[in-house]
């Protein structure tokens, strides 16, 4: 049966246009009920939409309720999945009924709930369905005249639940299955009942399923209604609504802008301001009245204040540690204490939020504060991160959480709370435990880490894989060179390859080969889809969470020895000066003769005895590397340096037994130099060939402001060099004048240096060359990059690959390939998912670091200043490669006499006084007194204060 469905709609020119939609039903439309034999299975009806069984069990299983004990179906309207997902989610809800007007409005309103409502539709032991209302001839409905859409759905869905309770009357079974409507709305609620259909609350529902109490944690507060009677002291501003924002936003009333809360002090924060106006970049928000429940992330209103009420960054550390959550006296106590520190040069933009218009709430990971009331059921929740302010949950199970990691999600925060309302979601495991804190280090820093669906497998070639004609079409067959791998000892995932040979006019031939990934991952599959969303592969101290599948990233990618493998070669002429004389790119076959580790290859290099052809080939490469790394340099790359950390595993616990900085190799700048080569040539093809939509790779020039702190900390110490004085008015000035800063009587000098200037560069970003105009990689002093050489586990270089294969032929493009908005929003996600991925690492070397030092005791060791603040210093120990900060005020002690000096930077304690760069001894020790927050406690020991 046909109906059509009519709208007008406003075209850009501003006319009004009549849209006529034709609107199928059907009668075939399964129920989903496996004990019906009236419906004819269908292909969709079950769980994974293959067609094998109905979903909905004929005897449904699941927690049993008090208050509805006959067998029944759940059918849960639009707002009850959005809020209570997490209950929804429990292993004990199953056979659960999910209308098409239901998810189609999920889906408009929430990504992340829909595809965790879809992932529960297709989980075959959840026994959840999804039913085409919208498209069934009974349960469709037109919306009347005068109804708004909100009416017409909340109706559909009452005529849905009636369909299914007369046709379920027509099974031939002595225990009748009825629908069970769940509903949050008073009004939807009533309407049901008084139309005969049996409708509950979620919690009257939850409550009511007696063997499950810890069930009822999880529920979400939606209302604050109930809560506003409990105190009716308000703390808070009212939030102005969107609409009054929205204009107050395009009259220049307000500002909009990111919400980033400090993980200093938990009564400032900073608003970063969206759009192109250079003043008011950044503002600064103070107090918790004017910092009104927004939390990190947010995207919010502010409005500016008077100039004369401007505050300055504060350089006081709070951390919000009080029981008590009424205690308003005592934070105003504290905002007294951030004013009183203001130098007067130093005001900001200084402004107050006045709306939300947009929350980015995610769920939280952290512990519980158990209250201290007895059997008391409000406790707070103190989350993992500084930046998020403590949550007040319900929870009747404090006892078994107490020292346990969870999850919380935040509800909402209304005006008489000092805290957001929240509820339970899950246990992690016991805090301090080397599984837990690295699923709660992946979860915080928002890595996808969960196993690849089976969506995403399916892709995957079948096995036993070959090399076949077809794939050959396009190829090159390189599997005669002498092709070897050099990487890390323990590495599975090998992108790239080399070879070097002499050819027969004298010249050298160089190939750097790369793991063709782009002819596994087709676009826009669910394989593709995944990857994408990972964006990069993470490394962690024993872990790594791959960004493809094992069996592409450990086998069918991975060049290793002896095996045939698809790759994506460069190939240059050189001449024995290193000067490319012809460049070329193919889709290749090689088979690696030799994966080596940079020691192995190394070896190979410096023996006396070995002439083998991949000897040779090594040899070849090393000597050009050498040539284009002093070449580079010639042009101004920067050559920078940050301890890295190398764990030594206990081969049983795998605990850390050891703890050493990475030494680097000839051989690992052999490999650099190519793969940077490698990257430059692509780059310049990709561009040459599609101006509009290269992906390509950007480091910016610092402002010269971030040299600050480089120039002062050398001027402190030109009496150990001479002539001691760093440039920073181009890179190739910065880099000569790094490598004079030779000092004999301090060696360490030149890499304090280098580890210095690295932290005031920018981050180097991912972006589309048709929407932007600066190109330039101020580090490798290039004036074009990308990332080609590691497909594997960079999903930029797979994007690269796929440019590269159509600008020469070997693979056809599509529509997103060529769209430079769709580009640059992909770039945004990858810049963001390295930067995570960057900090997942940190932190999980510093809690291997923790783990190491748990058992040392107290430990003696030299170490150098490498900042000076107000009331502490921050050291770098090199044996370890660990920085940390010894502080001079302690609790309960009495605080000492402290100079702070800006200019020179240099922080006088007690009459000694401490300059950047200064060789000094510390204790190290692991503070554990807050189990949470475990930190490394550093003491001064030389000099004595």
């Amino acid at each position: 049966m046909l109906t059509s469905r009519t709208f007008v709609r406003r075209t850009r020119a501003g006319a009004v246009v009549k849209v006529v939609r034709e609107h199928y039903l059907r009668e075939d439309i399964p129920c989903g009920a496996a004990a019906c034999r009236l419906c004819a299975p269908h292909a969709g009806t079950a769980a994974g939409g293959s067609g094998s069984a109905p979903a909905l069990e004929a005897r449904p299983s699941g927690a049993a309720s008090s208050l509805y004990p006959a067998p029944h179906f759940l059918l849960p309207d639009t707002n009850l999945l959005l809020h209570q997902i997490d209950v929804l989610e429990d292993p004990v809800i199953k056979n659960v009924i999910v209308l098409q007007t239901v998810l189609q409005e999920v889906r408009n309103r929430s990504a992340p709930v829909y595809k965790r409502v879809r992932d529960m539709i297709q989980n075959p032991e959840k026994h959840f369905y999804s039913f085409t209302n919208e498209h069934h001839r009974e349960t469709y409905i037109e919306q009347k005249r005068g109804e708004t859409s909100n009416d017409r759905n909340d109706r559909a869905i009452r005529v849905a639940v009636n369909w299914y309770n007369e046709h379920l009357k027509k099974i031939e079974d002595e225990e009748k299955i009825q629908v069970v409507f769940l509903t949050n709305d008073r009004t939807n609620k009533e309407k049901a009942l008084e139309e005969g259909i049996t409708a509950y609350t979620c919690e009257e529902y939850i409550k009511s399923l007696t063997a499950n109490p810890e069930l009822v944690d999880r529920l979400a507060c939606v209302s604050d209604e109930g809560k506003e009677i409990e105190s009716g002291k308000i703390i808070f501003p009212e939030h102005i609504p969107l609409s009054k924002l929205q204009q107050g936003i395009k009259s220049g009333i307000y500002l909009q802008g990111t919400y980033r809360a400090s993980r200093e002090n938990y009564l400032e924060a900073t608003v970063w301001v969206h759009g192109d106006a250079e003043e008011n970049r950044e503002i600064i928000v103070q107090g918790l009245k004017h910092l009104n429940r927004a939390v990190h992330e947010d995207i919010v209103a502010v409005e500016l204040l008077a100039k004369d009420e401007w505050v300055a960054p504060s350089s006081v550390v709070l951390q919000d540690d009080g029981q008590n959550e009424d205690d308003i006296e005592n934070e105003e106590e504290k905002e007294n204490i951030l004013k009183s520190s203001v130098n007067k040069d130093m005001l900001k933009p200084t402004g107050k939020v006045v709306g939300i218009i947009k929350r980015n709430w995610r769920p939280y990971c952290g512990m519980l504060s158990k209250s201290h009331i007895k059997e008391a059921r409000r406790h707070l929740f103190t989350p993992a991160d500084r930046r998020i302010p403590r949550i007040r949950i319900e929870t009747r199970q404090a006892d078994t959480l107490e020292g346990q990691r969870i999850i919380v999600a935040i509800d909402g925060w209304p005006r008489n709370s000092r805290y957001p309302n929240g509820h339970f979601v899950k246990n992690l495991g016991s805090a301090g435990d080397k599984e837990t804190e690295t699923e709660v280090l992946l979860l915080e820093h928002d890595v996808p880490h969960q196993a690849f669906s089976q969506a995403v497998l399916s892709f995957l070639p079948k096995m036993p894989w070959s090399i076949t004609e077809e794939d050959m079409k396009h190829r090159e067959d390189l599997r005669h060179l002498n092709v070897c791998s050099v990487d890390p000892p323990g590495c599975t995932d090998i992108d790239d390859a080399l070879h070097c040979r002499e050819i027969e006019n004298g010249n050298i031939e160089v190939g750097v080969h790369i793991a063709d990934v782009s002819h596994f991952i087709r676009p826009g599959n669910a394989l593709d889809e995944e990857s994408v969303k990972r964006g990069t592969t993470v490394y962690l101290c024993e872990k790594r969470i791959d960004m493809v599948p094992e069996l592409l990233s450990s086998n069918l990618c991975s060049l290793r020895s002896n095996v045939d493998r698809l790759a994506f070669s460069c190939i240059w002429e050189m001449n024995h000066k290193a000067e490319i004389l012809k460049t070329r790119f193919t889709k290749s076959v090689i088979n690696s003769k030799a994966s080596l580790t940079y020691a192995e290859a190394q070896m190979r290099i410096d023996s006396a005895t070995m002439n083998d052809d991949i000897t040779t080939s090594l040899r070849g490469l090393n000597k050009l590397a050498k040539i284009l790394k002093k070449k580079r340099i010639e042009n101004g790359a920067l050559t920078l340096s940050s301890p890295e950390v190398r764990f030594h595993m206990d081969s049983e616990t795998h605990d850390p037994i050891d703890l050493q900085t990475k030494e680097l190799k000839e051989t690992n700048s052999m490999v650099e130099e190519f793969m940077l080569l490698a990257n430059i040539s692509v780059a310049q093809k990709i561009y040459d060939e599609f101006p509009e939509f290269a992906l390509l790779r950007k480091h910016p020039a610092p402002p010269p402001s971030n040299y600050d702190i480089l120039v002062k900390a050398a001027k402190s110490k030109a009496s150990f060099c001479h002539n001691l004085e760093i440039k920073t008015d181009s890179a190739k000035a910065l880099a000569e004048s790094l490598d004079k800063a030779e000092s004999p009587t301090f060696p360490y000098l030149n890499t304090l240096l280098r580890i210095l200037t690295t932290r005031c560069m920018m981050q180097a970003v991912y972006f589309c060359s048709g929407m932007d105009n600066d190109f330039h990689h101020y580090g490798l002093a290039s004036p074009i990059y990308t990332h080609f050489t590691s497909p594997i586990r960079r999903y930029a270089d797979i994007i690269v690959h796929r440019l590269l294969a159509v600008a020469i032929g070997a693979d056809s493009t599509y529509p997103e390939l060529t769209d430079k908005h769709k580009l640059a929003d992909m770039c945004k996600n990858l810049n963001y998912r390295h930067k995570m991925a960057q900090y997942a690492q940190r932190a999980s070397v510093a809690f291997h670091t923790q783990l190491f030092f748990k058992t040392k005791g107290v430990v003696n060791e030299e170490a150098y200043i490498l900042f000076v603040r107000k009331n502490a210093i921050v050291v770098l120990i090199p044996k370890y490669g660990l920085e940390g900060t010894v502080f001079f005020e302690e609790k309960d002690k009495p605080t000492p006499k402290l100079d702070y000096n800006n200019e020179v930077p240099s922080l006088t304690v007690e009459g000694t006084t401490l300059h950047v760069f200064d060789k000094v001894k510390v204790n190290i020790m692991l503070d554990d007194s807050n189990i949470q927050h475990q930190k490394m406690r550093m003491v001064l020991v030389e000099p004595k204060v």
